[in-house]
């Protein structure tokens, strides 16, 4: 299996470790030829209008939809998640790329020093809670029926979510020693989730 992590900003190198730890082969892209051949594709926190102007720049933002119209697995984390929206409420610079029926806000809790940390239960990880780290994260404003919620905070607002084969999260799971997100990316693309 190869997952391709958009590496043009952000936090790519901690889900190349990641998904190393976890015996997959693991590319960064930053160029429209090295999404050739990929069976998934991470993008990762950052700053989302850097993330965007950035695909813009290097021609990536035509050949990553058409392979996600194609059916391949896209996974967001934070940033990545705004990218995979079809709208920020909150004026953004950024241009998502729609390939999910969400709305988000982007830094929706606050300003750096708001970052947090908080266990969450995530039913399609089994059982045992997840330990999320929030920073400058965005939240889920609005999901379309199609749109299955995997993550809520204890008042409801949606931080983690799945249609089809695209995933989000408005969290870091490539902080943690955590690998069940990143597994559970890995069954979608196997389908096996």
């Amino acid at each position: 299996m190869r997952i391709g992590v958009l590496a043009a900003q952000g936090a790519f190198i901690e889900h190349i470790a990641v998904l190393n730890k976890l015996g997959v082969e693991a590319l960064p892209v930053r160029l429209p030829r090295q999404l050739s051949g990929l069976d998934g594709l991470i993008i990762p926190g950052g700053e989302s209008t850097s993330i965007s102007n950035l695909i813009d720049a290097y021609e990536l933002r035509n050949e990553i939809k058409r392979l996600a119209e194609n059916g391949l697995p896209i996974f967001g984390t934070c940033a990545g998640m705004i990218m995979l929206a079809s709208e920020i409420t909150d004026g953004n610079k950024a241009t998502p790329l729609g390939l999910m029926n969400i709305s988000v806000r982007r830094n929706a809790f606050g300003r750096q020093v708001d970052s947090f940390e908080a266990d969450l239960s995530i039913l399609a990880l089994g059982s045992d809670p997840f330990h999320c780290i929030f920073i400058r994260a965005p939240f889920i404003t609005q999901a379309n029926s199609d749109v299955e919620v995997l993550a809520n905070l204890s008042d409801g607002t949606i931080v983690a979510a799945r249609e089809g084969k695209m995933l989000v999260s408005a969290f870091h799971p490539e902080l943690t020693d955590d690998t069940r997100f990143h597994r559970y990316f890995l069954d979608i693309i196997e389908g096996k989730q």
